[in-house]
């Protein structure tokens, strides 16, 4: 069993954000998922990036901060979209991380935008859409390759889904896509027994 900690998107922890953590449960893992947004559902992507303004980055932060602090240090992140940005930074940051599952989102590694060198040991799984505007067209894809690529073989996989969707794993969303979905979490489920 696997202790994870799994982040909503912008759109805040929807029904389809706990339909997927309950996915991840029932394989048998334990699967905490906070609402960083205090219960705020914004209706768009805009409003929710609006909201997210007016907390503030740091507040939200801390609030992410303020949840791990509390659990055992060798989590699983897991996020979808703007949760993958907070799963990638506490893997990245917070001492004995075991994995990351990044959902239609990741962030660079190298470069000058980086939060830092992937710590080592640290396996990870990124998934995501072809055309995804957010995904697969501004660079994330090619932020996950790279990441894959320092991670190895044997601890870090990439799953590009024919599609154009942002969200595709939120079936609560108009954007849900059900078959590239129960594939995510097919290989997630595999990707947390391997860690086992």
């Amino acid at each position: 069993m696997t202790d994870i900690v799994f982040f909503h998107h912008l759109l805040g922890l929807t029904d389809g954000v706990r339909a997927l953590a309950d996915e991840l449960r029932a394989g048998g893992h334990t699967v905490h998922t906070p609402d960083l947004f205090d219960g705020e559902r914004p209706a768009t992507l805009e409003e929710g990036s609006a909201l997210t303004r007016r907390i503030g980055g740091a507040v939200l932060d801390e609030r992410a901060d303020a949840v791990v602090a509390d659990l055992p240090k060798d989590l699983v992140y897991a996020g979808v979209s703007w949760g993958a940005a907070q799963a990638q930074r506490l893997a990245q940051t917070r001492p004995g991380a075991r994995g990351a599952l990044l959902y239609e989102a990741c962030l660079p590694v190298t470069g000058e935008w980086a939060i830092g060198p992937w710590p080592d040991g640290v396996a990870v799984q990124v998934h995501g859409m072809e055309r995804d505007p957010f995904f697969g067209l501004e660079g994330d894809v090619d932020a996950a390759r790279e990441l894959v690529d320092i991670v190895g073989p044997e601890r870090g996989e990439l799953f590009v889904y024919p599609g154009e969707a942002h969200l595709f794993t939120d079936r609560s969303l108009p954007s849900y896509d059900p078959d590239a979905a129960a594939l995510v979490v097919r290989r997630s489920r595999d990707f947390l027994d391997r860690l086992g």
